[in-house]
């Protein structure tokens, strides 16, 4: 099961580099949380990567430093770079534990250092959402 659930995680991570998480990766009540912008439904989740992937002509990528699961859960450190559309470089540490029930993802809660999406990123979806 453990091997399954790296996988499962891999492709979360696949998925969020495309900037498309589809349905099928996710129990019907996923549960989503991260440390910039507290909990969330899987909708507005979705449509929050969507948005972030915007600001990366390029894209967003996620590598998967390592993963750690054991029955339910998983753990995983990564790490996010791109472009932003200013040229400017971002570059973030991210640590994501996930909940799995019946081979699909049933939470995921994200950290990473707010400064840099502060900084960085919120000026940039501001901007974006006044349009």
């Amino acid at each position: 099961m453990n091997q399954a659930n790296h996988q499962l995680v891999r492709d979360f991570f696949a998925a969020l580099s495309r900037g498309d998480l589809r349905d099928e990766l996710f129990t019907e009540d996923v549960r989503f949380w991260t440390n910039t912008s507290g909990a969330s439904e899987k909708a507005k989740y979705q449509a929050g990567v969507k948005l972030l992937q915007s600001l990366f002509p390029q894209g967003l990528h996620y590598g998967v430093d390592s993963l750690t699961a054991e029955e339910d859960r998983v753990a995983a450190e990564v790490h996010g770079r791109g472009k932003l559309e200013s040229g400017e470089e971002y570059a973030n540490t991210y640590v994501f534990t996930f909940r799995v029930r019946g081979g699909r993802i049933a939470s995921v809660a994200e950290h990473c250092n707010s400064i840099l999406v502060r900084e960085k990123i919120l000026p940039l979806l501001k901007a974006v959402m006044r349009m």
